[in-house]
Order: structure tokens, then C-alpha cells, then sequence
């Protein structure tokens, strides 16, 4: 309980600092990981003032007939940031500007796209619109004047799944599920890059708020059979880190086996939830970006129906 209480205390810390937070500079660096392709990659963390509530990994890639952009960040300055950041590398116009997924931190910058419009699937699309306002309130509650003059922005245009090219690069358009009910994977096959979205984290606890464990593991599946197929030699997921060693898609994969077994036995065992929250995290995972407050929310969402399933209802 005393690990609860910690844990507690550790997150209203967090909400206070944000109001004290002050706007200021992304210092938005764009990195060159294949011809064409950049990236601005995000801190390895929960949102905080500290870093304006960056933690996703955004990219652009000027295709030779316009620029691609891959997610906008998590507020309207961020968005505008980004588009100066692009501005530094190429004169060429945004043409194109992609949401993977619902989850604020993708679309919250398209403020700074209005006059070329987001696209996404249909589902993002519909998410966006739903919770938008939710989502505001809780980002100017963590990071506080670093939102300042950010609305929701949902993407406008409805994408369809396939295969299309755009000046120099061939994109293939994947629709997954699982992370959340409609997730955008992006493979660029001219760069030879996957870019992962939220199907897959890198040393990074997962968000879970809309999850669907099983279907998410296999839409792991999907992309490891993507990944394998396409021959790409990148994969970039939205959140940890862009171009680590490490396998994203089997830490992903381990991480929501081990804990699906680990709801799955506690509820068996007729534990409560704050049993379950102060359970000890395996060294493994213990020191992943965002550990400990992404795992409470993970419990603390997802292990009521494992209860419900023990107990018959």
C-alpha cells in the first residue's frame, strides 16, 4: 500500500509542476536516417512539464513531389515547430500529413496543418473527434502553458489501406488494431523504413487505454511478417527510442504476454486491484521509459474485467 500511496503522490507532484510549466522551445532537431527521411525523435518518458508532453517520435520525408509528414506532436507550438523544422531541411510544400492513431500526441499538432489536412483511418478519425476535448483537458493539466492556444484538431480526410506512390518513395498503408481500434502502419519501401506507430514501443512501457491485448498480439504478428517481407532495415515505433538496438516488436510482444498472465493469475487468485499495482515489476521492464505510471494505468484500466472474468460475470 505504501508503494500505492508513493506512486499516487509521485503523479499529483507531476500535475502540480505543470502549472508552473512555461511554454518555450521543442529544440526540434531534425535527423537524417535515410535518404530523404527525417526524424525528430521524443523523450523516452510520461508526459511531463519537463519535456512539453514530447514523448512521440515524429518524421517527414520530402518525396520529390511534396513532403510526408508522420504525426504532429502533442500541441499546436509543437506542430508549428516541426513545420519550421521542416522548413530548415527543405523549401519543398507539406503535401501530405498522416495521424497513425487516435492518441493525442499524433494529431494535436495539426493546428499547424490546416491548410493541407491530416489524414488517417476512419476510426482515428472518429476517436479524435470523441475525445478530443478530454484530451485537452488533460494535457494543459500536465504540461500547462506548453498547450497554450492548442483546440483539437482531428484529421479531416478518411485514408484507405493500400499501396501508393508519392514522387521518389512508395508508401504501403497497413491498417493494424489492438493498441487501438484503428492503427496506421506506415511502410516506406523506397527508404526501407517501418514506421510502427503504436503497435510497437521500444524500451517504453505501452499505453493501454485502448487496447485489446489479444488482437494487438496479433497485429505484432502482422508486423513482424510486414517487417520480414518488406526487407526494411528500420522499424521506428512513435514512442522510445527511434533507432535503438533493441526489438520492439518482441519487448512489445513479451511485455503484454507477461501481462495479460500476470492479470490473469492474480484474478484467479482474488487479488485487488492495489494488490496488483504494488506487485513487483520484473527487472526487465523495470527501468523502461514511463515505468511506473504507465503500468498503474495499465493496471488500473484493464484489471477490472479480468476480475469480472474470474468471478463468472
Amino acid at each position: 500500500m505504501k508503494r500505492v500511496l508513493g506512486i499516487l503522490l509521485w503523479l499529483a507532484a507531476q500535475a502540480a509542476l505543470a502549472q508552473a510549466g512555461d511554454a518555450g522551445d521543442y529544440r526540434l532537431a531534425p535527423r537524417q536516417v535515410a535518404a530523404d527521411v527525417w526524424l525528430l525523435e521524443g523523450a523516452n518518458a510520461d508526459f511531463a512539464p519537463d519535456n512539453g508532453c514530447n514523448i512521440i517520435n515524429t518524421a517527414f520525408i520530402d518525396t520529390g513531389d511534396g513532403v510526408v509528414v508522420i504525426n504532429t506532436g502533442p500541441s499546436r507550438q509543437y506542430g508549428e515547430q516541426q513545420r519550421r523544422a521542416i522548413a530548415s531541411v527543405t523549401a519543398a510544400p507539406v503535401r501530405l500529413v498522416f495521424n497513425l492513431n487516435l492518441h493525442p500526441d499524433y494529431f494535436f499538432g495539426n493546428q499547424a496543418y490546416a491548410d493541407v489536412g491530416a489524414s488517417a483511418l476512419a476510426g482515428t478519425i472518429d476517436g479524435a473527434r470523441r475525445e478530443g476535448p478530454a484530451y485537452a483537458d488533460n494535457l494543459y493539466r500536465l504540461c500547462g502553458n506548453w498547450m497554450r492556444d492548442t483546440e483539437p484538431a482531428p484529421p479531416r480526410h478518411v485514408l484507405t489501406p493500400g499501396r501508393r506512390t508519392i514522387g521518389r518513395h512508395t508508401f504501403d498503408l497497413v491498417r493494424m488494431d489492438g493498441h487501438t481500434a484503428d492503427d496506421l502502419v506506415i511502410v516506406d519501401r523506397s527508404a526501407g523504413i517501418v514506421f510502427a506507430g503504436g503497435v510497437a514501443f521500444r524500451e517504453r512501457v505501452p499505453t493501454t487505454p485502448h487496447a485489446d491485448l489479444k488482437r494487438w498480439l496479433a497485429s505484432l504478428d502482422q508486423l513482424q511478417a510486414l517487417l520480414r517481407d518488406s526487407g526494411a532495415r528500420l522499424l521506428i515505433p512513435s514512442h522510445g527510442p527511434a533507432l535503438g538496438s533493441a526489438d520492439a516488436i518482441a519487448q512489445t510482444r513479451g511485455y503484454l504476454q507477461w501481462l495479460d498472465a500476470r492479470m490473469t493469475q492474480a484474478a484467479s487468485q482474488g487479488r485487488d486491484l492495489a494488490e496488483v499495482i504494488a506487485m513487483p515489476v520484473p527487472q526487465a521492464y523495470a527501468h523502461w521509459g514511463a515505468m511506473p505510471a504507465e503500468y498503474l494505468r495499465n493496471v488500473t484500466h484493464l484489471y477490472p474485467a479480468y476480475e469480472d472474468a474470474a468471478l463468472g460475470r
